[in-house]
């Protein structure tokens, strides 16, 4: 499945937000194929879809336009 990035974006408060979420769940998933190939554990969680053979930022797009992953902005401290 080819997920229509500016559709996202648009769904999203706002791309820095998209960015982030998909950065840090596509290290993730490249954490968790490492470990795969490895026989290690590491905790890291699978991908939530069947797309092996994709890249790890597209599993990482897919998964935030499914709705698998949500991101939410951290809140500013008010010191």
């Amino acid at each position: 499945m080819k997920v229509n990035i500016e559709k996202l974006v648009k769904e999203a408060d706002s791309r820095y937000s998209v960015v982030i979420a998909s950065a840090r769940r596509a290290r993730q998933i490249n954490d968790y194929f490492n470990s795969v190939r490895r026989h290690e554990q590491i905790g890291v969680p699978a991908p939530q879809i069947n797309a092996i053979s994709e890249k790890p930022l597209s599993i990482a797009f897919q998964e935030i336009a499914e709705g698998r992953i949500k991101y939410e902005r951290p809140q500013e401290s008010a010191e």
